[in-house]
């Protein structure tokens, strides 16, 4: 216990000055990168304050693989530089033994990454993107115009002149409404729809039922506006992005993309990414592990040359899988996680064959 005591004192100080250092470092190069538009546009230095304040959650989620990579390979690369792992190993306790206490501890840290991504990371950026548009694009609106959505797997189809996200209303709408075999089954003809009661709403509408080889035409009742339900956000001027929304939010629209027919490969990929990124923690700890004690000179160099190189390396190969999923080469849970099970054999190798 004393061991693992004195194991953990070397490295959670460094694991956490580390976080601070790396997150201090992104959060200026976005500063400077976005320096220009704050001046020309006159921000206050308060608003450039609390967007880099918004912008420090992501920094750490970013900061902790590095930080904790660098933390693991310079302490025990430390204690070997010191000669202090050769009394250990000379006591009986294996290399294995001796860093295991590590593995689990960043193996619960993956999982508290997830959900720190998810509760705090995701709610924070999404503020911060929202308030540097606001501050850089203040002309940037939600309306849209000249809108095409398809629903329902593209059994639906809504085409609407003008969308008003203030009001949340749809101008000069008609919706194609298709059977299961796609065969043609009616169309809708509105000058509006306004949501509410989770659903659209017509004003003035008609619709013209497919019966007999020709259109009948006849009122929208009630039962038939609650089929029509896809949501206001839909029609918004915006992309959504699945990295700046929460899990739920993320599977909630890649469901509506399933339904409308339209391709998805992309955004399952970085959805499944929210679950297997996290455990680049324990990956960096397992290859750190097997990489320490390589050199007893120039610790810190080594240290910080092998912790870069590694994450470098990682990331390379989840950008590929990543477009090789988006393409349709591989599919998206192997775009997420081909990368996760090859870094834990590569570090399974490694440690095989680190010094003990």
């Amino acid at each position: 216990m004393k061991i693992v005591e004195y194991l953990f004192r070397k490295v959670i100080p460094l694991f956490i000055g580390a976080i601070f250092f790396f997150s201090f470092v992104i959060v200026l190069v976005d500063l400077m990168m976005n320096l220009w538009g704050f001046i020309s546009n006159g921000v206050p230095v308060k608003t450039v304050l609390r967007i880099m304040a918004l912008y420090v959650p992501k920094t750490v989620w970013y900061a902790t693989p590095i930080a904790i990579l660098f933390a693991v390979s310079y302490s025990l690369s430390d204690l070997y530089a010191n000669n202090e792992l050769i009394a250990i190993f000379a006591s009986g306790i294996s290399l294995r033994k001796f860093t295991a206490p590590l593995l689990v501890f960043s193996f619960f840290l993956s999982f508290a990454m997830f959900f720190w991504d998810d509760y705090v990371v995701v709610p924070a950026y999404t503020q911060k993107v929202a308030l540097q548009e606001e501050v850089l694009e203040p002309n940037k609106t939600l309306n849209n115009d000249k809108i095409v959505v398809l629903s329902e797997n593209g059994n639906i189809t809504y085409k609407a002149e003008v969308y008003d996200d203030s009001i949340k209303q749809l101008s000069y709408i008609f919706i194609v409404i298709r059977n299961e075999d796609k065969s043609f089954c009616g169309l809708i003809q509105a000058d509006s729809a306004i949501w509410k009661d989770g659903h659209w709403n017509f004003s003035r509408g008609i619709y013209y039922k497919f019966k007999d080889d020709g259109l009948v035409p006849s009122k929208i009742d009630a039962e038939l506006e609650k089929r029509f339900t896809e949501p206001p956000e839909t029609f918004r001027n915006n992309v959504v992005s699945i990295e700046t929304v929460n899990s739920r939010d993320a599977r909630t629209y890649i469901t509506h993309l399933q339904r409308a027919g339209l391709p998805f490969a992309e955004e399952l990929s970085l959805y499944y990414k929210k679950f297997s990124f996290p455990f680049i923690l324990f990956i960096v700890v397992f290859l750190s592990i097997g990489l320490s004690g390589k050199s007893r000179k120039n610790v810190m160099l080594i240290s910080l040359a092998l912790c870069i190189g590694s994450t470098v390396l990682f990331y390379v190969t989840q950008m590929i899988t990543m477009l090789l999923a988006k393409f349709g080469y591989i599919t998206p849970f192997m775009g997420a996680w081909f990368p996760v099970f090859l870094f834990v054999i590569l570090a399974m190798c490694v440690m095989h064959f680190a010094r003990t």
